[in-house]
């Protein structure tokens, strides 16, 4: 069994659903009353929100967010009749995951309603405590209202390679992707002649050999002397081409070798439309091998002026150390030019990101925890991407295999629920 089906299998026995929290109780007073089971359980009121009933007092609790920020609204009942807002008092205490405390304080409204003044941000995923004095009667529910919330072991976390990591702040690259290819550097080709005419004796360098400054080429009698004289290698390089075999008779300046030195290689990059506009040399380049996928960090060291004849591109040049021999001339690669750099105070990776209900959200780990974050993004590229809103730095976020914590959350039915 992989690692994926097991980890589903486990799910069924091992992952806590979110939603099915179970309510405290608490000697708080001879007023104080919990609400047993979930929120969502309890009757709905006249308004759509919960209601919430001790000794024939009641709080209807609901967030209102039709077209404005959320907050917390409540209307009171007396045997099972409205109440003025003016009756009573409320005060709604969160605690989200993570142990982060807030208070919510409802004031009376002209519409019969007591409103918090403070948004519920979200999540809206939190353990409710909601205290209520009505006609001088002290009332106390608590009870959980979580949402996007899941629990994993660590052990099944870890064999389903789900992978956590800290927010914080980043750079977000303007980034322009392109194509090129490998040349030998100007100035590192050497083409080797013959100095003299006559037949080609021996031979002792093939196309792909590695050759040194000086190293014999090949021997070739002189017609002239008829003494044998050795072609030499005028720089170190490898052999690109061989244009003579053992025997054959040459004449004074016949091509026989060409050599470069392939320790470096130019990368020719072509830049179409508008982009050639804003590309400038010296800003940074990563060019990525196509056969394997090795990648290599360079500076963009100068934008041609012409316009390549073929393409009617703009051909922008930089220069990569051949440390392994295996960049190849005539070879074509990727490169990602990055144009600007911005930094941002927060950022997470595009691996973290899922598509939650209509919201962009990452999951946050608390110990066996994981829960929705929706997010307000800014600027992305091509690895990670700005978080204006909805997560704290040092949060720790799940990078890899994220869609698991959400297939899960979606399995429990713990979406977003009001």
């Amino acid at each position: 069994m992989n690692v994926r089906a097991g980890f589903a299998t486990l799910l069924a026995f091992l992952l806590v659903a979110c939603g099915e929290g179970s309510v405290s109780h608490s000697d708080h007073d001879d007023h104080d009353a919990d609400v047993h089971g979930h929120a969502a359980q309890s009757p709905t009121g006249q308004h759509g929100g919960n209601l919430l009933e001790q000794n024939g007092f009641g709080v209807e609790l609901a967030i209102a967010e039709d077209g404005t920020p959320a907050k917390f609204q409540a209307w009171l009942y007396r045997a099972g009749k409205p109440l003025p807002s003016s009756a009573g008092s409320v005060e709604v205490r969160l605690k989200r995951l993570g142990n982060i405390a807030e208070s919510h304080v409802l004031k009376p409204q002209g519409d019969g309603s007591l409103l918090a003044g403070e948004i519920v941000e979200e999540p809206h995923s939190f353990d409710v405590e909601v205290l209520a004095r009505i006609d001088g009667n002290a009332l106390r529910w608590t009870y959980a209202s979580h949402e996007g919330r899941t629990q994993i072991a660590a052990d099944i976390a870890e064999q389903a390679g789900i992978r956590v990591a800290a927010a914080g702040p980043g750079e977000i690259a303007d980034t322009h992707e392109v194509q090129g290819l490998l040349t030998p550097l100007e100035g590192r080709i050497a083409k080797v002649a013959a100095r003299y005419p006559g037949p080609v004796r021996s031979i002792a360098a093939n196309v792909g050999d590695t050759v040194r400054a000086g190293q014999s080429l090949a021997t070739i009698e002189s017609n002239l002397s008829l003494t044998r004289y050795d072609v030499t290698a005028p720089i170190g390089g490898v052999v690109l081409a061989r244009s003579t075999s053992l025997g054959s008779v040459v004449s004074e300046g016949a091509p026989l070798f060409e050599i470069a030195d392939l320790s470096s290689l130019w990368v020719d990059l072509h830049i179409f439309g508008a982009d050639a506009g804003h590309i400038q040399a010296g800003v940074p380049v990563s060019v990525t091998r196509m056969s394997d996928g090795v990648l290599a960090r360079t500076t963009l060291e100068r934008v041609l002026p012409g316009t390549a004849t073929a393409s009617q591109s703009t051909v922008a040049r930089a220069t990569i150390v051949n440390t392994d021999g295996l960049w190849r001339p005539g070879a074509a690669v990727t490169a990602r030019i990055t144009v600007e750099q911005q930094p941002a105070q927060l950022v997470v990776p595009l691996s973290a990101l899922q598509r939650f209900g209509e919201r962009d959200v990452v999951f946050i780990r608390v110990g066996e925890t994981y829960e929705a974050r929706p997010l307000e993004l800014g600027k992305r590229d091509a690895q990670q991407v700005e978080v204006l809103s909805g997560l704290r730095a040092g949060d720790d976020v799940v990078v890899e295999q994220s869609y698991l914590i959400k297939a899960d959350i979606e399995k429990s039915g713990a979406s977003h629920e009001h």
